[in-house]
């Protein structure tokens, strides 16, 4: 059985400004998420399902989708702010679904399958795919999950805040906790988040993150459904509260429902979290090009 790759394709990019699941950065006027599935495809996944929005359907699949699925089974879910709440009422001042957790769930009919979970809007190199691929096939047991684990100061930006999941984890490499910083900084000597209220936390650098590089068995989707139902009795009435991936993680790990195998990489991420981030990509890709990573021209 092959696994499925799962993209989470769904938000509108606030702080670049625009749809930059579709801006292009390679010569061919490829995206990131194209030499992504291009990576995916290589390492042996069988199928990508994407999670959307309704609104920018048709120019995603005119700009990506179109494309690969020439290449592999493509399918695609909406992520909706009413789906699997259960009846829950959102407050009036709610404008958004309710995080990456829930977007997960949006694809709990279309994957019967293993699955990895990537944002739509991140390079995490090819070496990515096949450690999740190989650990996806040979850990089949419910329960039995991973996490591609990056250095702290591979993953940051020059031109402003990332979001990242900080990763604590024992002496077999199983995560223990990870918490979810939303305002992290490359500063000289390492980097520091910016925690609500104004303080500061610094890090060294060298500390595993998340960059919601997942792999999951199917029975996530149920463990995941009964926490959301949590989530929105304890947090739903704030109309911005997010039910991040990391946080269903750390509860499932909590209550003993999942393990976690950190897989490490050496990879470097670049993304386009801010539009000046577009020409480090575009150099990061040509880079890659240029040692023979990719063609010049990605798809047919």
């Amino acid at each position: 059985m092959k696994p499925t790759l799962l993209v989470l394709a769904a938000g509108m990019g606030s702080r670049y400004g625009g749809l930059k699941q579709v801006d292009p950065v390679g010569p061919g006027g490829e995206t990131l998420l194209d030499y992504s599935i291009y990576d995916a495809v290589r390492a042996g996944y069988g199928k990508v399902v994407f999670v959307i929005r309704r609104d920018f359907a048709g120019v995603f699949k005119e700009k990506v989708g179109d494309k690969v699925s020439r290449v592999i089974e493509t399918d695609y879910v909406f992520q909706e702010m009413e789906d699997a709440t259960g009846g829950f009422q959102p407050p009036p001042e709610r404008k958004k679904p309710w995080g990456t957790a829930h977007a997960v769930l949006a694809a709990r009919k279309a994957i019967k399958e293993p699955f990895a979970v990537i944002n739509a809007d991140d390079y995490y190199g090819p070496s990515s795919f096949e450690i999740m691929e190989r650990y996806l096939l040979e850990h089949p047991g419910e329960g039995e999950y991973a996490m591609i684990g990056f250095r702290l100061e591979n993953t940051l930006s020059e031109n402003g805040t990332v979001s990242r999941g900080i990763c604590e984890h024992d002496e077999e490499m199983f995560l223990t906790h990870i918490e979810e910083h939303t305002a992290i900084e490359k500063v000289p000597g390492g980097a520091r988040s910016i925690l609500p209220g104004g303080t500061t936390r610094e890090f060294k650098g060298t500390e595993v993150v998340s960059m919601n590089f997942w792999g999951f068995q199917p029975d996530v989707f149920e463990k995941t459904e009964r926490l959301f139902r949590r989530f929105l009795a304890e947090k739903g009435e704030d109309p911005k509260a997010e039910f991040f991936i990391p946080l269903a993680i750390d509860w499932m790990i909590r209550e003993g429902a999942a393990r976690v195998r950190i897989l490490p990489t050496e990879e470097t991420w670049f993304g386009v979290t801010y539009p000046e981030d577009k020409e480090t990509a575009r150099r990061g890709i040509l880079d890659k090009i240029a040692v023979g990573v990719y063609p010049a021209r990605l798809w047919p």
